[in-house]
């Protein structure tokens, strides 16, 4: 259909990340395959290391390594990990991710999070693309300083220009760094019925207007609702507001199709036509 990339993300009622993008690689060619996101304290960053760099050089280079904190819920309710210093712990995070990719055979790292001092081999390691999720200041800080980019989620086009945006730049270029990917998670349902649909996102959404760090990302910019952020509409407004997000400095959109009524999947191959025309 002409799409760039396909990502896969990190749920607790989804598919395993990596499983899935070997699945994916092994019946495509050129799509960049990526993980949107994995959470960092669900796995040792060189375990998540070995497993990255074993799949990237099986798909020809094509993995790029999105990685993010989660939730306190998640993290500590769910599994019963301690929620603490969430950007100190992915900042080291990514940085013992990078020495991983230095082929020296040895991994060293003393941080306030991650002690790690050990042999550290995977054929065919090599420098892969980490982009950060990215839920505050803090976090845009991390990922313009450490990583190649952010995926920032439940935020609008006036967000993205005015707070996500500018923020990751600023701090990339503070910190000398390339200029960084701009990337979101956006829902997007191509319909003619608005109103109904609307409804019907506002309901499924509902729990991300109750948790605070997702309300403070919609905050940012013009929208009061999750559902509200997403992109619903026919064909034409759809298009008209992809591209006030590239306008608006997005680099990357990992577009989310929502599919709903009774023939789902005409839903998804409308939705999908869309944007494979952008």
């Amino acid at each position: 259909m002409g799409f760039d990339g396909a990502w896969v993300p990190y749920l607790p009622w989804s598919l395993d990340a990596l499983v899935a993008l070997q699945a994916a690689g092994a019946v495509t060619q050129r799509l960049e395959l990526g993980s949107a996101v994995i959470p960092t304290y669900l796995f040792h960053p060189l375990a998540l290391a070995r497993q990255a760099h074993s799949l990237r050089g099986e798909l020809g280079g094509r993995l790029t390594l999105g990685v993010g904190c989660s939730q306190q819920v998640v993290i500590e309710t769910m599994h019963g990990i301690p929620f603490e210093r969430p950007a100190r712990q992915v900042r080291e995070y990514v940085e013992v991710l990078r020495a991983s990719m230095a082929g020296t055979g040895q991994v060293n790292h003393e941080g306030q999070v991650f002690r790690v001092h050990a042999m550290f081999g995977t054929p065919g390691a090599s420098v892969m693309p980490i982009l950060v999720g990215a839920l505050g200041s803090m976090m845009l800080r991390v990922a313009g300083e450490v990583a190649d980019g952010t995926i920032a989620t439940w935020c609008d086009e006036a967000a993205i220009e005015r707070v996500i945006g500018p923020e990751i730049r600023q701090a990339a270029s503070a910190a000398g760094r390339p200029e960084p990917r701009v990337g979101t998670v956006l829902p997007v349902l191509v319909t003619d019925d608005v109103e109904g649909c609307r409804e019907a996102l506002a309901s499924h959404f509902s729990t991300y207007d109750a948790i605070p760090r997702y309300q403070r990302m919609i905050s940012l910019g013009d929208c009061d609702t999750a559902a509200q952020v997403c992109v619903v509409g026919n064909e034409r407004h759809v298009r008209e507001r992809i591209r006030s997000f590239e306008s608006a400095g997005l680099t990357d959109l990992l577009a989310a199709p929502f599919v709903i009524g009774d023939d789902e999947e005409a839903c998804r191959l409308r939705t999908l036509e869309c944007l494979a025309a952008l």
